[in-house]
């Protein structure tokens, strides 16, 4: 009984140790998304955070465009960032879970 707990434990800390490895990955995997003209770009890691943002000259003219443009923008890049977060994290918890009876969190 008690080696099947230790087992588990060890089992628990590997996944703990994936699941950072995973989070280490992240920051190298780049998103690139930008206004349907091409006149913002913005580019976001997996771990969601902002690595270069480009806006054109035509921009700077009209704040309310450019906050509507970076609103937009941002949050098309924040929401595939986070897919591929999640999914990544998802991916290195569930392979190092250890079987538990009545614990299926994966479904």
């Amino acid at each position: 009984m008690f080696g099947d707990l230790m087992g588990m434990m060890g089992k628990l800390q590997e996944t703990q140790a994936k699941i950072e490895e995973t989070k280490k990955r992240l920051d190298t995997i780049l998103i690139d998304e930008k206004s349907n003209d091409g006149l913002l770009q913005v580019t976001l890691t997996a771990n969601r955070t902002i690595r270069s943002l480009s806006i054109a000259e035509e921009l700077m003219e009209d704040k309310e465009q450019l906050e509507d443009y970076l609103v937009m923008v941002l949050n098309r890049a924040i929401e595939k960032a986070t897919a591929i977060h999640e999914a990544e994290l998802a991916a290195a918890a569930k392979d190092g879970m250890p079987n538990i009876p009545g614990l299926d969190l994966f479904k």
